[in-house]
């Protein structure tokens, strides 16, 4: 049995080996997901290879975290629904009752940022809005460190 998942583990190595912007995509996707994780070090990896340009590594990135971000979304509509506010709710209820789809653009935000995405589902708030603001939070944070690592 170790043996049939060492021999999966390491084709699945194989396939994407070959592609730094793979890993890049896969590791922003996992870490805006519940699962502990961090994409900064996989932009920043990347980017020092000099093998593809910013643009694509900021998109790939922003992509899979977009993505990720937005499994918690479809994984809070799962949630039964709670449009009414805890006296003691968490934070990110608070932030997202008190200042609405704006608040998502700190989805990216270590801690708070996964449940964010997680509330706006389970709050049933709208999905393109939610989409947008997820969105454009995960790209202006992944411009903002390309600017900084060229700097």
């Amino acid at each position: 049995m170790i043996e049939f998942f060492n021999s999966l583990f390491t084709q699945f190595a194989q396939l994407f080996s070959d592609s730094a912007l793979w890993v890049l995509f896969f590791g922003g996707f996992f870490s805006a997901t519940l699962l502990p994780g961090g994409s900064e070090a996989a932009l920043l990896a990347t980017l020092a290879l000099n093998q593809y340009s910013v643009f694509s590594v900021i998109t790939i990135a922003t992509l899979g975290n977009t993505l990720g971000g937005l499994v918690n979304y479809w994984l809070g509509l799962w949630l039964p629904n709670r449009t009414q506010q805890q006296k003691h709710g968490h934070k990110a209820l608070a932030w997202l009752t008190k200042y609405g789809y704006w608040s998502l653009l700190f989805s990216w935000l270590p801690i708070i940022g996964d449940p964010l995405c997680l509330a706006a589902g389970w709050l049933r708030m709208k999905f393109l809005p939610s989409f947008v603001m997820i969105l454009i939070g995960k790209a202006l944070r992944y411009s903002i460190l390309a600017v900084l690592f060229f700097f």
